[in-house]
């Protein structure tokens, strides 16, 4: 009889033990990023004047500490929170590899040069 409750006991343990680890899986599928990650949530794209498209991103970062949402290689990632504060936004490497960066004259961002010629400028909110 008293080997019977064990048993159960065993059983129940085992099956609570389960189900926590299967709501943990869950909720770090559903909702939660790695640390040092970040996702780009939306992603809009105005092209209502010629020659110029105004692309607005709005991304999700789970920074680690010491680090903040920026750009690296055009993707959100974090950064070194000392780069954002001193605004010396080409340090956190936000062009493309072939691309200069160069910071506004006002530092509220930066400009992205192609090769080509072609410039893509970046302001920080």
């Amino acid at each position: 009889m008293q080997l019977l409750r064990v048993a159960w006991a065993l059983t129940g343990a085992a099956i609570c033990c389960f189900l926590i680890l299967l709501i943990h899986s869950r909720l770090l599928q559903e909702g939660q990023l790695a640390a040092g990650t970040c996702e780009i949530v939306t992603l809009d794209r105005d092209s209502s004047q010629p020659r110029r498209t105004i692309a607005r991103q709005t991304a999700r970062c789970a920074c680690k500490k010491g680090q903040i949402a920026g750009t690296t290689r055009a993707r959100p990632a974090c950064v070194d929170a000392g780069i954002v504060r001193k605004k010396q936004w080409c340090e956190m490497v936000p062009c493309l590899e072939d691309e200069g960066c160069d910071l506004l004259v006002n530092k509220s961002g930066w400009t992205c040069t192609q090769p080509g010629g072609r410039v893509k400028t970046n302001t920080a909110l």
